[in-house]
């Protein structure tokens, strides 16, 4: 049998270049070689925005069909809604009563929300406990392995403590202990060069207009040393030849090259830049336009995706009522 992944992303706004490079292309991937279940984490999105939830629920279609416009296909893949499966909160009740709170209140993570975050209250009890509804996220599909990013591959373990915990509470192994699957996807900073966030507005979208990503890219910050065209440039520090990286890493050593040879501005090789990306995000476009206009294709995906969820959530809190002493 396959192993089988658990990955999800937050309803919270449109997504861009950073989400398709850094996450959707690889669970592309993942769908050849393991059982997936994509979750819209709608539950995830009101620990943040519980005060203005009104886009919520614009944001879990638009969701959806930026997935499947990227090429996730709900034949090899369960895609659903996360409040769809009441599973994910019950499972997050159970392991709420066994979790200390201490391993909550030393998370980085929250403290670095906490720290960054400050159009949101997000002194909740909610948030605070986020990572242990994530844990039962992962352990209500019994998910073997998590693809994460090397700087989230800490995030992980502490759903492995929790599993340990439940498993020595009640003398029974029923979940897997999810493995870190290392994602060694590039990066992407934000066209003004901080990191790339919806609060900042600073990505290109799925779904922008061939004419908005000209006028983005057109903003980007080059190397802030180079005055004239022909003055020596610095790649290295250009987040413009950062992008070429990811989006046309067979032109790199030549840009490089002229770049440092003040043979190309940077006008130029912006131009060329927004002409790569619109052609890598037409046939996503193209794909995008046909699904907005057939919602009933799209609510279909998600109530397939909704059955087998709930279908193998069902299973698991079958199994986790009978050892916490409750009825089936």
């Amino acid at each position: 049998m396959k192993k089988r992944i658990l990955s999800g992303m937050r309803p919270t706004g449109k997504l861009h270049l950073g989400h398709l490079v850094g996450a959707i292309d690889n669970w592309i991937k993942l769908q050849d070689e393991y059982d997936c279940y994509y979750m819209i984490a709608d539950w995830h999105a009101l620990m943040s925005e519980y005060a203005s939830p009104e886009n919520i629920k614009e944001n879990i279609f638009e969701c959806a069909v930026d997935w499947l416009s990227c090429g996730l296909d709900p034949e090899r893949s369960s895609i659903f809604i996360q409040s769809d499966v009441s599973q994910h909160l019950d499972l997050y009740m159970a392991l709420s009563c066994l979790t200390p709170l201490s391993w909550l209140e030393r998370c980085p993570t929250y403290k670095e929300q906490l720290r960054e975050v400050t159009t949101r209250d997000l002194t909740t009890y909610a948030f605070l406990g986020y990572p242990v509804l994530q844990a039962a996220d992962i352990l209500l599909y019994k998910a073997n392995v998590v693809p994460v990013g090397v700087d989230q591959s800490s995030h992980l373990e502490l759903t492995r403590e929790i599993v340990r915990r439940f498993h020595h509470i009640y003398k029974k192994e029923i979940f897997p202990e999810p493995e870190t699957l290392l994602t060694h996807a590039p990066k992407l900073l934000g066209l003004d060069s901080r990191k790339m966030s919806k609060s900042y507005d600073n990505f290109i979208a799925l779904s922008e207009t061939d004419e908005d990503i000209v006028s983005k890219v057109k903003q980007m910050i080059t190397d802030p040393a180079r005055i004239q065209k022909t003055d020596p440039g610095h790649p290295d520090i250009c987040n413009v030849f950062s992008y070429y990286k990811v989006f046309a890493s067979k032109e790199v050593h030549e840009l490089e090259e002229k770049c440092k040879a003040g043979e190309i501005g940077c006008m130029q090789c912006k131009k060329h830049l927004a002409e790569i990306i619109i052609e890598r995000l037409r046939p996503i476009r193209q794909k995008r336009e046909k699904l907005i206009k057939d919602k009933k294709f799209v609510m279909d995906v998600l109530g397939k995706g909704k059955q087998k969820a709930q279908d193998t959530a069902k299973q698991t809190m079958k199994e986790v009522r009978e050892l916490i002493g409750f009825l089936g």
